[in-house]
C-alpha cells in the first residue's frame, strides 16, 4: 500500500458523510496493511471473518489497477478507483420483467381520460391499466399489482 492509498483510505475514516461500509472496509484494508490476521481485525471490528478475508483478496485483485493510476491519477481519481475497488460487486438476479419504455407507456396511459380507451369508468384502476396495456399491446401480459407499483413509484 502506498503512501496516498493510505491517506485516502484515512480520509475515509475521518469523512461524516462517508457510507459506513466504506469506512467499515477501509478499516479492514488499513489493519491488513499493519500486519493483522484476519481473526484479530474481525474480533476489533465485531464482524465474522470472512468479511476481512473478502475484502483483502478484493485489495489484492484492485492492487495492479491502483499502482497503474497512482502515478497518472489526481487525488479525487485515486480516490474514486479505491471506492470502487471496495464498493459491492453487481448481484446476480432475474432480468427486468418490463423495459422502462413500456413502463413509460403505461404511465403515459395512466394520464390519459379512460373513456378515450372506451373504458366505462371515470378514473383508471390498476386492473382497467392491466387490461388496457395488453389490449394496446404495449406488453404481452401484466398484473394489476406490477401497474399499481408503477404508479405508486412515480
Amino acid at each position: 500500500m502506498t503512501a496516498r492509498q493510505r491517506a485516502i483510505l484515512e480520509a475515509n475514516l475521518r469523512c461524516a458523510t462517508a457510507p459506513q461500509r466504506l469506512v467499515t472496509r477501509s478499516k479492514i484494508i488499513l489493519k491488513a496493511a499493519s500486519g493483522k490476521r484476519n481473526q484479530e481485525i474481525a474480533d476489533e471490528l465485531e464482524v465474522k471473518v470472512r468479511m476481512p478475508r473478502l475484502w483483502r483478496k478484493r485489495w489484492a485483485e484492485a492492487c495492479a489497477q491502483l499502482a497503474e493510476a497512482e502515478d497518472k491519477a489526481t487525488a479525487m481519481e485515486l480516490a474514486e478507483l479505491i471506492a470502487t475497488a471496495l464498493s459491492d460487486k453487481l448481484r446476480s438476479g432475474a432480468p427486468p420483467t418490463f423495459t422502462p419504455e413500456q413502463i413509460c407507456q403505461i404511465i403515459a396511459l395512466a394520464c390519459e381520460d379512460p373513456l378515450l380507451s372506451e373504458r366505462s369508468v371515470t378514473e383508471w384502476t390498476p386492473r382497467e391499466l392491466a387490461d388496457e396495456a395488453v389490449k394496446r399491446k404495449i406488453v404481452d401480459t401484466i398484473s394489476p399489482r406490477s401497474v399499481g407499483r408503477f404508479l405508486k413509484g412515480g
